[in-house]
């Protein structure tokens, strides 16, 4: 978003003179300034509005008589919604949040899944962990958690049978068979954390090792072929073990066989690092961080234009309030309070009917349920940030 759109969108007009990162709790500076308190009140009444449209739309217009939203796709979408709802406000008794839930109960397996036709079982079980763990204040659902936990860290990629040095070692798939992604490792971490699992949890630091392997960046936690590559700090979504021909995809390929940074994944590997225990002073963080810097936008997922926009809007939220990121400074120079930009970009978005949609149909975002639910996600973390009335500077 470019600085004069950011200064519309500050509602009283002042401007932030500061840039903040504070990572669980940990100040890390350079300089600390004092700060211009902001009334957010406006930006918030606006997040509150744009929420409760979204929320209407999917109780009035995309949820089944069964509870579900998007069912063609499995009970994915329907658990991304219920988490939405519920960070963003809404009981677990509202009537629609509660017939979500109870259609999801309907997915548990046997074997402690809760997946549809098991080709996504991994990622349908780690959202579901989400969705019920932010239902459970009275416990109903700690066996289906329990269970549900055993299941996912028993399909981790690894496991007794590869060595650490695997460069796909610790990361989760989809379906809990094939090749890791970075995409649904990050799910998995968050699944485990959603239910205060240890960030020294073996299955975290597994996951921890494959997320490293996903970042652009030459040093000793990433020893695959790609590391030194590119070296700009981001991150890509998935490890080839097999040679590969920069011109078959440009997208994803420099001319020297290095992968690609881009936003969505980038976003995906703070977050994921941020759970796992790290903090700023890790070089890995540090190395994102910068190039979230360089990177800064709300129009497009960078490096992937408008696909998977909304989802790149989940995690770029997700991400920056996980490591407790009030302002983003851009390359050029220019502050950003990533809140009040995300959600005037998401109010401008919304459709007329409350819901938001991808004209790209990649990775299927022109569903009017799966973009809404990642936009309700995204403003569960755009809330307020508690502040103490002092910002500090990233360490170069």
């Amino acid at each position: 978003m470019h600085a004069a759109k950011f200064i519309r969108c500050v509602q009283s007009g002042l401007v932030f003179s500061f840039f903040a990162l504070l990572v669980y709790g940990q100040v890390v500076a350079q300089e600390a300034v004092e700060s211009t308190k902001v009334d957010t009140s406006q930006t918030e009444a606006l997040r509150q509005t744009i929420v409760e449209r979204g929320f209407r739309y999917l109780a009035k217009e995309a949820q089944s008589d069964e509870g579900l939203v998007s069912p063609r796709v499995g009970p994915g979408v329907t658990a991304l919604v219920v988490t939405g709802a519920i960070r963003n406000g809404f009981s677990p008794s509202d009537p629609t949040v509660a017939k979500a839930l109870k259609a999801l109960e309907g997915f548990v397996k046997p074997d402690g899944g809760i997946y549809g036709n098991g080709r996504l079982r991994n990622y349908e079980t780690c959202v579901a962990m989400l969705a019920f763990s932010q239902a459970n204040a009275t416990g109903k659902y700690d066996e289906i958690l329990k269970r549900a936990k055993d299941f996912v860290t028993g399909v981790q990629y690894g496991k007794a049978e590869k060595d650490p040095s695997d460069p796909w070692y610790g990361g989760a798939s989809y379906d809990g068979k094939g090749r890791p992604d970075l995409s649904n490792t990050g799910y998995l971490i968050e699944a485990l954390r959603s239910l205060d699992t240890n960030p020294n949890d073996p299955a975290i630091q597994a996951a921890l090792a494959f997320v490293s392997r996903t970042q652009n960046l030459d040093a000793k936690f990433n020893d695959t072929q790609f590391a030194d590559k590119i070296n700009d700090g981001g991150f890509y979504y998935e490890i080839p073990t097999e040679k590969i021909d920069p011109s078959t995809s440009e997208e994803r390929y420099l001319s020297n066989g290095g992968l690609r940074s881009y936003g969505s994944m980038t976003y995906t590997g703070l977050k994921s690092m941020i759970y796992a225990g790290l903090n700023s002073n890790d070089p890995r963080v540090k190395a994102a961080m910068k190039w979230i810097g360089d990177h800064y936008d709300l129009d497009n997922n960078p490096g992937m234009g408008t696909a998977g926009l909304y989802y790149y809007y989940h995690t770029f939220a997700a991400a920056l309030s996980a490591a407790s990121v009030a302002n983003v400074q851009d390359s050029d120079g220019n502050v950003h309070d990533w809140r009040a930009d995300l959600i005037n970009e998401l109010a401008e978005r919304q459709n007329e009917d409350g819901s938001w949609s991808n004209d790209n149909r990649r990775w299927f975002e022109n569903d009017k349920g799966l973009a809404t639910a990642f936009a309700l996600m995204a403003l569960g973390h755009a809330k307020p940030a508690q502040t103490t009335g002092k910002a500090v500077s990233i360490p170069e």
